[in-house]
């Protein structure tokens, strides 16, 4: 049987070794028509002195019972401590098109593996354990493990906290390990699971990346390590509780997925997560409609004249989606009540939302509303009715986070009550869009007992697909106060995230950026908000705000109808912008530039090449009085494309007695693909928190 698998895609190549423990041999570019055997040869190790007689494979799941001395890939063990160090042999191998699934068996620990992969715009790689033993077995940690290459000897890592979400920093990875944990119960603003790896001083289109993710949306860990001997690898999967999971006899585990992507610099790798997104989402064949929100214009205030107003203001500057933000339920007047409750307020709707909705409807948009289907305040009907429906240590008193706890929906009676009111809610009301909401995260969650976040996180999935099963036309939003729920698994059941709670233009550049290395921007929420950022307080221009919010799914959320008239017909000309580009940002692939830390440069390539559009901002002052060139690699060298500026807005430049006439004139220039990466655009002077848009248009 031949032992080495090929798995070859349009822009990645693996290969697997099933002789022992499967063990990824390659993972990259593209090798071409090679002998799979010539790569093993060229790459096989010499034995060493102080080593052992056999060195142990770095295997998707590595054994310390083969002598593995980095972190195994399965930790468990039996209720006596036996079966602890299990050691597993091949027992089949199936492959199909371009996937392959590998069978191993331990019979004396009685334990099964089963590690699937497939390889496409990316690598997806999974592993399940089964117990067939006739006692429990303990499971304390099951990961995928991706070996690197030696050269790679650099971490970008991903940071960050509410309202600055998706923070990067780079690390030398020299000896040793990083290890990062999340143990928030979602994904988490802290920790989001997501990592590069690749050569010293790699950038947007330089240097061998590698870019790993782990599909998940509860508590997670990852690990990079190099061992003694020189080895890297990089190893992910659920972070998982004591206790958490026990497998009876004949019961099983698999892993959340693995996805893995390759490419030479940090933009083209990212595609991969990019491609894997809008393959494994659920498809709209609509536009991303433009969306009016309610929070950062009324909060709590929900008069109802005041909520049509707002929509007619939202209609007047060419809003397709009204989303009701929260307010709307029980007696839900601030946010230390109600949750939990999710009918119309009496006391805010007395003719119920039917009126509302058939006036938004009426003006041609689409209704939308929040929801936040996991949580309960104390001061609610339904904790009042079931102080047993949350998710903790019953004898214990539980912690608060803004004023609320979690509800326990691994409980069957609690599941089918929040099931009940949504379904009803989607059932009662014509309502295209839900924001799902979800503001705290898991302390010391326990279901009967035993701790509940896994539990919780599967729950949550089976809701959503419940709810989708029901409602196949409205879509979902996944907001957990701001990015703290954002990964490729939820979004296999929502078609939008939102980015953040913080709508500072300033702020959100880098967020957005460090997003766009895992999402593309159809998926990712992005307002325009009122001139001064609820946040921080920073006041921008319009023109700024509209720059930013411009690469992701627009929105606006101010109240419009109290801005002067000239910022109301700004926000429409943003509006008629993001209308415009649309179809190149939204199905093109996401690029991003190398720039001093002043500036940032980022944009859309379509598909074919045809056109670009791409945005220069200047964050903060220069060191140097003159704005380096703007370099755009990525580009056919021999097209031919016409430059032009596109005016934002509201659109400031900064001082300087000349701007480049290419820019001050507005009048066409031709370059080749070969000159803006070789020679690029000496961009305008600009002020700080300031932005400008060049779109580029292939010569025919």
């Amino acid at each position: 049987m031949n032992a080495l698998h090929r798995l070859t895609a349009a822009h990645l190549d693996l290969i697997v070794d099933t002789s022992s423990t499967p063990t990824i041999r390659y993972f990259g570019a593209p090798l071409g028509e090679v002998d799979t055997t010539s790569v093993i040869r060229a790459l096989e190790r010499p034995l060493v002195p102080g080593g052992l007689d056999v060195e142990p494979p770095l295997a998707i799941v590595p054994e310390a019972g083969g002598g593995f001395f980095g972190r195994p890939g399965l930790l468990g063990h039996r209720p006596t401590g036996i079966d602890h160090a299990p050691q597993f042999t091949v027992a089949g191998v199936e492959r199909s098109d371009n996937s392959l699934r590998v069978d191993c068996v331990d019979d004396v620990a009685a334990l099964r593996l089963a590690i699937t992969i497939s390889l496409d715009e990316a690598l997806i790689a999974s592993v399940s354990v089964h117990n067939d033993g006739p006692t429990r077995y303990h499971l304390d940690a099951l990961t995928v493990t991706l070996p690197l290459p030696d050269h790679v000897d650099q971490l970008l890592l991903f940071d960050g906290r509410w309202a600055r979400e998706f923070a990067t920093r780079r690390v030398d990875w020299g000896e040793g390990t990083h290890q990062i944990d999340n143990r928030r119960g979602r994904t988490s603003h802290e920790h989001p699971p997501l990592l590069f790896a690749g050569q010293r001083g790699f950038g947007e289109w330089r240097g061998d990346v590698w870019g790993a993710h782990l599909a998940w949306s509860g508590n997670h860990s990852i690990r990079a390590e190099r061992l003694a001997d020189g080895r890297r690898y990089v190893q992910l999967g659920e972070l998982l509780q004591p206790g958490e999971v026990v497998l009876e006899s004949g019961e099983s585990y698999r892993t959340p997925d693995v996805i893995a992507v390759h490419g030479y610099g940090l933009t083209p790798a990212s595609w991969g997560f990019h491609r894997t997104v809008r393959r494994r989402g659920p498809q709209r064949v609509t536009p991303r409609a433009v969306v009016a929100n309610t929070w950062e214009a009324m909060y709590f205030d929900h008069d109802p004249d005041a909520v049509r107003a707002l929509a007619d203001a939202a209609a007047a500057v060419g809003v397709e989606r009204f989303v009701l933000d929260d307010g709307w339920f029980g007696g839900r007047r601030g946010d230390t009540a109600g949750l939990g409750d999710w009918v119309v307020s009496e006391d805010v709707y007395p003719d119920g939302l039917a009126p509302l909705i058939d006036h938004v409807r009426g003006l041609g948009m689409e209704f939308g509303i929040w929801v936040e289907p996991e949580m309960v305040n104390t001061d609610s009907e339904l904790y009042r009715a079931h102080p047993d429906w949350v998710l903790v240590d019953q004898r214990r008193a539980p912690v608060l986070g803004r004023n609320q706890l979690v509800l326990d929906i691994t409980r069957d009676d609690a599941f089918a009550h929040v099931l009940g009111q949504l379904d009803a809610l989607l059932v009662d009301h014509d309502i295209a869009y839900v924001k799902w909401d979800m503001n705290r995260p898991l302390v010391a969650p326990a279901t009967s007992g035993a701790p509940g976040t896994r539990r919780h996180t599967l729950a949550l999935y089976r809701l959503f697909d419940e709810l989708r099963e029901r409602h196949p036309n409205v879509e979902f939003e996944s907001c957990a106060g701001g990015g703290g729920r954002i990964d490729l698994e939820i979004l296999r059941r929502t078609e939008r995230v939102w980015a953040s709670d913080c709508i500072d233009p300033l702020e959100r550049q880098a967020i957005q950026r460090g997003l766009s290395m895992l999402l593309p921007p159809e998926v990712v929420g992005a307002h325009i908000g009122a001139p001064r950022a609820h946040t921080t307080q920073r006041t921008s221009r319009t023109s700024f705000r509209t720059a930013t919010a411009l690469f992701g799914h627009l929105g606006v959320e101010c109240d419009i109808g109290a801005q002067t008239p000239g910022e109301q017909a700004r926000i429409a000309e943003a509006i008629a912008l993001y209308r415009r580009f649309r179809p190149l940002i939204h199905a093109g692939d996401v690029v991003r530039f190398d720039t001093e830390d002043s500036v940032m440069a980022h944009g859309a390539y379509a598909a074919d090449r045809g056109e670009a559009l791409v945005s220069f901002a200047q964050l903060t002052r220069s060191q140097q009085q003159v704005p380096a060139r703007w370099l755009l690699p990525g580009l056919p060298f021999d097209a031919r494309y016409t430059i032009r500026r596109i005016d934002l807005p509201g659109e400031v430049l900064g001082m300087a007695f000349s701007q480049p006439a290419w820019w001050a004139a507005g009048e066409p220039l031709v370059l080749t693909g070969r000159q803006l990466a070789l020679h690029g655009l000496q961009p305008p002077v600009l002020h700080p928190e300031t932005a400008v848009l060049v779109h580029l248009d292939r010569v025919v």
